[in-house]
């Protein structure tokens, strides 16, 4: 219990951190990025995986790149949910998922 629960306060951080790094991505707080981080890991858990099959020649024909634009729907999702936090568009979207991917992958290798 203990280890989810930094998990998700290093989510939450994490979402923050994107959401300065990325003009067009706003959260609105700690609250907003909780949840948020709550909601991404449930869409990554169970939407993510149906998109990839159902992508699955898509992805295979862009090399992996149809990858980064599934990321971004499920940025746009958990948007889309959740109160606090917004997305202004795809391009933001397709930026903050490769970041929020990128810092996920530094604290990673900590």
């Amino acid at each position: 219990m203990l280890t989810f629960l930094a998990h998700l306060i290093l989510s939450a951080g994490l979402l923050l951190l994107m959401a300065n790094l990325v003009r067009g991505v706003q959260v609105e707080g700690w609250g907003a990025a909780f949840i948020g981080a709550l909601v991404l890991g449930f869409v990554n858990a169970v939407v993510r995986p149906l998109m990839v099959l159902l992508t699955l020649p898509l992805t295979v024909l862009t090399f992996g790149l149809f990858l980064l634009v599934i990321n971004a729907l499920m940025l746009c999702l958990v948007a889309a949910i959740v109160p606090g936090i917004r997305v202004q568009g795809f391009g933001p979207a397709l930026l903050g998922s490769l970041v929020l991917t990128l810092l996920n992958l530094v604290v990673a290798f900590l």
